[in-house]
């Protein structure tokens, strides 16, 4: 099976996640920074590209009454970066980030210091929403 690959795209970092080879669990991979834009598509495409990612799901960070916002169009728009060569899925992301917050804190780590460890468990939390619906 080929690797899925899960995004949380926010304005500063993107958190990014795989699929194992079966695609029945997300892992974390990563986190980048969002800017300089043209070298985080491109460090997202070699990820891709070295583990045989068809598919990308990103989060879509709607707004608690099921409508599409300012960040939610950002992330449509970066997500045209990889058309046509990937197809690209959204999954709802609401609330992901306090849960993944709530799990940080669940395992003691200290995820207020370092942001980067919330968009990462995002990615997972993200990705894996997807393949358990799958």
């Amino acid at each position: 099976m080929v690797r899925i690959l899960g995004l949380d795209i926010g304005k500063k970092r993107i958190g990014i996640a795989m699929s194992d080879a079966l695609g029945i669990i997300a892992q974390p991979v990563e986190t980048i920074m969002r800017e300089p834009e043209n070298i985080a598509i491109q460090k997202i495409k070699s990820i891709c590209e070295k583990n045989g990612v068809k598919l990308i799901v990103a989060g879509l960070p709607k707004h608690m009454n099921n409508t599409i916002g300012e960040q939610a169009e950002d992330c449509i728009k970066f997500t045209e970066n990889f058309k046509p060569d990937y197809d690209i899925i959204f999954e709802d992301e609401r609330l992901t980030s306090r849960q993944a917050e709530f799990i940080l804190s669940q395992t003691g780590r200290k995820y207020t210091r370092d942001k980067q460890l919330v968009d990462l468990k995002s990615a997972c939390i993200i990705l894996q929403q997807y393949l358990d619906r799958k």
